[in-house]
């Protein structure tokens, strides 16, 4: 029997000189396409530039499943009693939409610079299937949800490919999303594709807290329960919730209390609501109740983050 694929080239750390070189590649490579601050839209639908001239103290957010290539910068990311150190020569494997937090490091002549691959379940289910054909298993261990990977060479080779097809409209098209097939699937067969590769496993217990999360992200401004979960993913409540908060480090209701709160930070951000309006549309019943979780969490009122 096969065992689980290896990737290709080197397969151990870089050295610092490698991946130093690795990183100004990909940096030159994002610096022309950056256009403003944060997650930047490309013409490649999933795949976003990430870029900050400043840095940022720690702060509560959320990612979208997705893999986070950084070639200029570091950044640390805290899940609870985890620290996770990814910066250029690593990439950040989000497989879940895990609230964390992050703090930003740069320097003033060298901006954050990176590039983010969302993750699509559906084209990881048509990566994996030539996998299981060679009766190739990940190793049987419990995934990481949220873990920094050292950057190989088969992978650096196919993030610059998809790097240098984001400079042309016509490569995009026609390349684009098989240049991303090709990130995700290096991703895959790297040290920490079993939490890739387990999403797609119907039947276990990471995959069902997936669709969990993923039902909380449809409806997190409705009632919900811990038994409402459970039933949708088919599972008893105490099982759920004991297989809930070992994936996600949180039970189901802090989980659903920090969405609600990285929901309304977005929306105070956009000054669309006043406060009261913002509580109530992401779930809040209580405006004071939303008030004090909200400055317990990220230490200021949300009528002093509306104000900016």
């Amino acid at each position: 029997m096969d065992t689980w694929l290896a990737p290709t080239g080197n397969t151990t750390r870089d050295t610092p000189q490698v991946a130093d070189n690795l990183g100004q590649r990909m940096a030159a490579l994002i610096a022309p396409l950056v256009n403003g601050e944060g997650f930047i839209s490309t013409a490649l639908p999933g795949v976003q530039i990430v870029a900050s001239q400043c840095g940022h103290p720690r702060t509560p957010l959320i990612y979208e499943p997705s893999l986070i290539v950084i070639a200029q910068g570091r950044k640390t990311g805290y899940l609870e009693d985890r620290v996770i150190h990814y910066g250029a020569g690593n990439y950040l494997i989000q497989a879940l939409p895990l609230p964390f937090e992050c703090e930003t490091l740069v320097s003033p002549d060298q901006p954050l610079l990176g590039v983010s691959i969302g993750i699509d379940r559906l084209v990881l289910d048509e990566l994996v299937r030539p996998m299981q054909a060679r009766r190739m298993t990940p190793p049987a261990r419990s995934p990481l949800p949220m873990a920094a990977v050292p950057m190989n060479a088969s992978m650096g080779d196919a993030v610059l490919r998809l790097l240098e097809c984001l400079h042309d409209p016509l490569c995009c098209e026609a390349l684009g999303p098989g240049r991303v097939r090709e990130v995700l699937f290096e991703a895959l067969r790297g040290p920490q594709g079993d939490s890739l590769w387990q999403l797609l496993q119907e039947a276990g217990k990471y995959s069902r807290i997936a669709e969990a999360l993923a039902y909380l992200h449809r409806h997190y401004a409705e009632p919900i329960s811990v038994e409402r979960l459970a039933d949708e993913v088919n599972m008893s409540p105490s099982h759920f919730h004991h297989h809930f908060k070992r994936t996600t480090q949180l039970a189901p209701m802090q989980y659903l209390k920090r969405l609600r709160l990285l929901k309304a930070r977005l929306l105070l951000g956009q000054r669309l609501h006043n406060v009261n309006r913002t509580a109530a549309a992401v779930g809040y019943q209580s405006p004071s109740q939303f008030s004090r979780d909200y400055k317990r969490y990220f230490g200021n009122s949300p009528a002093a983050e509306r104000a900016g």
